[in-house]
């Protein structure tokens, strides 16, 4: 029988498997997704396990629909409890697993710094997530699985996916009402016009260039300061 093992770590309640964008989320469903889980403390050394023992089966060649909790167990050494005590199914740890593999994400603990500040910080997390999903073979690939599994997709976009962009509205929206982002377009739209150049590099275009640390900046003051050339004359439009 694996029995779990001990730590003198201190016990913590553990999130739900979101990401501090979570701050930003101004109630809605998504808002419950942040609230902690309750339940029995946590030994972070059993959870550790865990994780390492998805990491490693998958760096074997399991794919995730290969992952049983019954195997997640034997390799962690722990008992199937130990799992669901922790997470409520099996899509639920995976779905942990791929967001510690990627770029963790930008905490909003307050509205003190600058808009653009904010959206600068938002595009550096998201090229940091595309050159993530490059250098880590693990990550991509279980981005990719995700597509053939429909449960494990959609959990990974309501817990992960959903929270982020809600942290991007609520940081648009923030601009419109400081009058830094116009306020006769639509949100929705806005929130693309900003990341939807980073989102081309990382998601679409596998080559395109990452590298340049300054590229977020490079990509807000565009959008801030508009794109069209200033007419022959130097007069404004």
């Amino acid at each position: 029988m694996h029995t779990e093992p001990t730590a003198q770590a201190t016990a913590t309640t553990h999130p739900a498997p979101t990401d501090p964008a979570c701050d930003a989320l101004d109630g809605g469903p998504a808002t419950e997704l942040c609230a902690p889980r309750r339940g029995r403390p946590r030994s972070e050394a059993a959870e550790q396990a865990i994780f390492a023992a998805v990491e490693e089966l998958m760096e074997a060649g399991r794919s995730l629909s290969d992952l049983s909790v019954e195997r997640i167990a034997a390799a962690a050494g722990v008992g199937k409890a130990t799992i669901y005590r922790r997470w409520p199914n099996k899509e639920a740890l995976l779905v942990d697993v791929v967001a510690r593999l990627e770029a963790p994400a930008p905490v909003r603990t307050s509205t003190d710094g600058s808009v653009r500040d904010e959206l600068i910080a938002m595009v550096e997390y998201m090229r940091q997530r595309g050159l993530a999903k490059r250098s880590r073979w693990m990550l991509k690939s279980a981005l990719s699985q995700m597509n053939s599994w429909p449960e494990l997709r959609e959990a990974y976009q309501e817990q992960v996916v959903r929270p982020r962009r809600a942290m991007a509205r609520a940081i648009v929206r923030r601009g419109v009402e400081e009058g830094v982002l116009r306020s006769d377009l639509d949100i929705e739209l806005l929130c693309e016009i900003v990341i939807g150049p980073i989102l081309l590099r990382t998601v679409l275009w596998d080559e395109a260039p990452l590298e340049d640390p300054g590229l977020p900046e490079q990509m807000v003051d565009a959008v801030l300061n508009g794109v069209a050339a200033p007419p022959p004359d130097g007069r404004s439009r």
